[in-house]
Formats: structure tokens, sequence, C-alpha cells
């Protein structure tokens, strides 16, 4: 997780809170996110490192659009984040 970008770390914890979202749908969360637009030409290739890694899981809802899931890996590695956090910054 340490060796994550804080935007591919931002796509790990909007993944988790979607039910299986397709790229648009994780770019619109984004966008309402971030201060300057991400572009598909950032978001597909962050989403598929995350992939690579392990982290998230790529299936397809139909022939034009894919899901992306946290993979028991990614779960862990989020949650794991997440404890480390929580030891530095007050809730």
């Amino acid at each position: 997780m340490d060796q994550l970008t804080g935007f591919q770390r931002d796509l790990l914890y909007v993944i988790t809170g979607m039910d299986r979202p397709s790229g648009q749908e994780i770019l619109d969360v984004i966008n309402d996110y971030v201060d300057q637009p991400v572009t598909h030409g950032r978001l597909y290739p962050n989403l598929d490192a995350l992939v690579e890694q392990g982290l998230v899981e790529k299936g397809q809802l139909d022939r034009r659009t894919n899901y992306y899931a946290l993979t028991p890996s990614g779960k862990r590695a989020l949650e794991n984040r997440q404890e480390w956090v929580e030891r530095y910054v007050e809730p």
C-alpha cells in the first residue's frame, strides 16, 4: 500500500464504497472530490495498475462496460492503511 500513489489509494476507497462500479462511475465520484478533472487517460492506467498488483478485480458487466471490485488482498491493504491512519489522526 505504501507503494501506491495517493490517487490510487483514493481509487481503492471509492471502489470499496460502491458495489462493482464501472470505470465511469468511479470517474464521476473522483471528479466530485478533486479540484482538477480526472481524465480517462489518467483513470484507466491507474485502475489497471491496481488490477496488476492484485488489489482490484476487473470483470465485464456487458460487452462495453467493465466493473471493478476490491480483491481480498485489496480489502486487507485498505483495512491496514485505515488502522495506520487512525493511529495518527484523531476521529
